[in-house]
């Protein structure tokens, strides 16, 4: 064997052992993140970072942190949580496996025009989540069908209930309107109150026309209302949803 293929081999051996060497380090950088996400996992906190474009009451919408609705307790260190919309943030948040998709914010800061970051928020009181509906929650609610304004029997006697339709305004007032299986009217439901965290996630559809409402029933128009109007019943809006 000639020296020239002795070198050629020992050069191929050489980058044999770079790669190998490469991949178990690479290998064990991503093992040593896998590791640091688990223990973040397991304590409950997560980073992170991006730009607010919903604000609404507590519930701050940031697109980049997906799957969680990031939660503001507290007031700001100057000014107001909706002050933030269109800012850049990061902080840390913490999560339970009881409200998998809340994030509350511990800690928050905003980007600068000068790109540096300044500190505008540090929890110090326990998060207050009374308008939260989780999805067990949502099997509480029974699901309201072939309404008709001569049907009174279909939501009378229920506390909980969903409906299908469409959030429109009339005369200053907000009222779901609830179609039948061949598209016309089926009726409309006055809506007295909606809670911040209902408001929030029909910010969050605003690109859908039509989702779920999670109400709670309240008095039944009365009847010759009901046959002029189609106005069924009156209610709460306590979320909204794409199931």
């Amino acid at each position: 064997m000639g020296i020239k293929t002795l070198r050629i081999l020992g050069m191929a051996v050489m980058a044999f052992l770079l790669v190998a060497a490469g991949t178990m380090a690479c290998k064990s950088t991503e093992e040593d993140a896998s590791d640091e996400r688990a223990v973040a996992l397991k304590e409950g906190l997560l980073d992170f970072e991006g730009t607010i474009k919903i604000v609404c009451g507590k519930y701050v919408f940031v697109p980049q942190v997906r799957g969680f609705d990031i939660v503001i307790q507290g007031d700001l260190d100057s000014g107001s949580i909706s002050d933030l919309i269109g800012k850049e943030v990061k902080g840390v948040g913490e999560f339970t496996h009881e409200r998998p998709s809340i994030l509350v914010a511990n800690i928050l800061e905003v980007r600068g025009e000068n790109n540096e970051w300044t500190p505008v928020f540090k929890r110090s009181e326990d998060v207050v989540l009374d308008d939260f509906i989780s999805i067990v929650d949502r099997d509480g609610f029974d699901f309201l069908e072939k309404l008709d304004y001569s049907k009174k029997e279909a939501w009378e006697g229920k506390e909980k209930a969903r409906v299908h339709g469409k959030l429109v305004e009339e005369e200053g007032s907000y009222k779901i309107t609830v179609l039948d299986e061949k598209g016309k009217l089926a009726g409309k439901i006055n809506v007295d109150s909606l809670t911040d965290y209902a408001q929030y996630y029909i910010q969050k559809l605003k690109l859908f026309d039509e989702f779920w409402f999670y109400l709670n029933v309240k008095d039944t128009v009365e009847w010759k209302t009901r046959r002029r109007t189609r106005e069924l019943f009156n209610a709460d809006i306590v979320f909204a949803g794409l199931f």
